[in-house]
Order: structure tokens, then sequence, then C-alpha cells
């Protein structure tokens, strides 16, 4: 894939005026209000993944609608119960929590990580709807596409927002000092999260989906935005319905409401999170915020280039 979207000096003042629902703000609130009407009702059991550095809970928490989400929680085995900074861990795109080993990145570096399981996605240990326990690989994009109450990313946006009052609750955690985080999907989440809950210290966003969603089904054909003009394309008369209902979840609406600090990184050679999306959200982003770009590299971003990016910038703003 060559370079196939903006110029680099255009993307750094690509700074679109996208059209905002004017109820936005109130969608939100009333969402996430009657999401914290239900205990967190929060179950942690301790794991055996055979890692003695780090000591290991199965977790189940109430998301949206008091849905149970499951999650892992992972903490240096050392760190007894003083209280620790958190990662909250978001997915990609059709994966779920996976198992403890592969989370092991955080602990290593003396934080609390917790792994946020996606509803209907994965191997299925959080059905996206009671009754509904078979997992998906595709089609979530579109899955109630026409109306915002039941849009899909609904769900999944109050269950990472309640994550954060979950690792906010822990006792072993610092309240103080919580971060979001993910690739692809896992970084469309983080960017909403940082924008909707006070809470996050910091945020660390790589390769975000979820973002300028019009321009992204204009310039890719590339799964999984494909999904979205496959709709559109299916259903010719209804297209501005749907891109007023992903009007509530563009990550640029949440970008331009959120405060923490943000590393940020994109790939130039990208055809499944265009670069311009990212920029898009980027620029609007209201906190401090610093972009890590990766020239030649398509949607895998920084891969294993990252983590030694992220671990200094880290330890800086948790200072």
């Amino acid at each position: 894939m060559a370079l196939f979207d903006l110029p680099l000096a255009e993307l750094r003042d690509y700074r679109p005026a996208l059209p905002e629902p004017d109820d936005f703000d109130a969608f939100w609130q009333r969402t996430l209000t009657a999401a914290r009407e239900h205990d967190l009702a929060a179950e942690l059991v301790p794991y055996d993944a055979l890692l003695p550095a780090v000591r290991v809970f199965d977790v189940r928490f109430s998301g949206y609608d008091g849905q149970r989400v499951a999650a892992w929680l992972l903490r240096p085995a050392d760190a007894g119960d003083r209280p620790l900074p958190c990662v909250v861990q978001f997915i990609g795109y059709g994966g779920g929590r996976g198992r403890p080993h592969e989370w092991l990145l955080w602990p290593a570096a003396g934080y609390s990580v917790l792994v946020v399981d996606s509803r209907g996605q994965g191997d299925g240990d959080t059905p996206d709807l009671p009754g509904d326990g078979t997992p998906h690989h595709n089609g979530l994009l579109t899955r109630g596409v026409l109306d915002p109450e039941q849009y899909y990313y609904r769900r999944l946006f109050t269950d990472a927002v309640r994550a954060v009052d979950l690792a906010a609750s822990l006792p072993d955690v610092d309240p103080t000092r919580i971060v979001v985080a993910g690739a692809s999907q896992g970084g469309g989440i983080a960017q909403a999260v940082a924008g909707l809950h006070p809470q996050v210290r910091a945020a660390l966003i790589d390769v975000p989906f979820l973002t300028h969603f019009r321009r992204a089904s204009e310039i890719t054909d590339s799964h999984p935005y494909s999904e979205l003009s496959a709709f559109c394309a299916a259903n010719r008369e209804r297209t501005e319905q749907v891109f007023d209902t992903l009007g509530y979840f563009d990550g640029v609406h949440f970008a331009a409401r959120a405060t923490a600090p943000a590393l940020y990184s994109v790939g130039l050679m990208d055809d499944v999170c265009p670069p311009s999306t990212v920029y898009a959200a980027y620029n609007h982003y209201a906190g401090p915020k610093q972009m890590q770009v990766w020239p030649y590299n398509r949607h895998e971003g920084g891969g294993s280039y990252q983590a030694p990016i992220q671990l200094p910038w880290l330890r800086d703003q948790l200072a």
C-alpha cells in the first residue's frame, strides 16, 4: 500500500468541521446516568494462569443496562495491596479479552491492567445482548445503525466507561492515575472514554477506528469500514439516517471533549483507519497531545515499536 491519503503537511492541519447532534451531550449523559443506576456488582475471582510474577483475576461487572461484562485484572505480584496506576485496555475489532499471558507488558512495567472484553466479539465471554451468546466476527459496525438508541457502540462505549468506574473503585488501584489504552477499535474506544469520563488521567490512542465515519467510508474499501459502505449501498434511501446516528459515536466529537494528555499514533499507509480520519480527531483533541507518525506502516502502526515510546511518556504523565 503506497501513500493514498493527504500529504503529511496537510494532515497536520486537517481539522474538518463535522456536524454534531444538538443533543450529543444530553444523549451521553442520559445513557451513562441510566447505566450507573445499576450497581457495578464487581466479582474478582483469583485465576491461576501459572504466571507467578503477576496476580490474575477473572472479573465480571455491570455495564450497559446492568448487563455483565468480562475482564481480566493483572497486577505485579510483588506490589502487595499498594495502590497502583491502572491501564484500562480496550480491544480491536473482532477480538475479546483473550488470555492473561497476552497482557504482561503493563504489570511488567509496574502497573495494574484491566483488560475489558468487547461484547459480542472475541470468544463470547460477554454476550452483546441477553440471550445472544454467539460472538460475531463482523457486522457490528452496522448493528442498529439506523437508531442511536439501538446502535451497538452505545452499549460498547457504555461498558468502557463503566470499566473506568470499576478501576477507580478498586482498593489496590490509585483512582487519580487511570489510563485508557487501545489500538484500532480499542483506540476508538479509549478516545471515546477520554471524552466521556473526567477521571481519565492519560490516553494511549493508537490508529483509532470509529472516527470521521463518512470520510472513511468514502476513501477506503477495507474491512471494517467496508461494512458501512456496503450497508449504505444496499439502503440508498437511508444513508443520511445512518450518518445522523453515527454523529453520536464519531471520535472527532469525543476528542473535542477530552482534556487528559493523549499519545496518538498513525500509520501513513493505513488503509483500514486512514490517516486523515486519525488526524481529524487528533486536531480536534482538546487536551495536551502528541502524535507518533509511522510513515511506511499500515494498520499495524508502530507495532512492538510503539511500547518503548509509550512507557516513558506514560511515566512522565503519571509522575
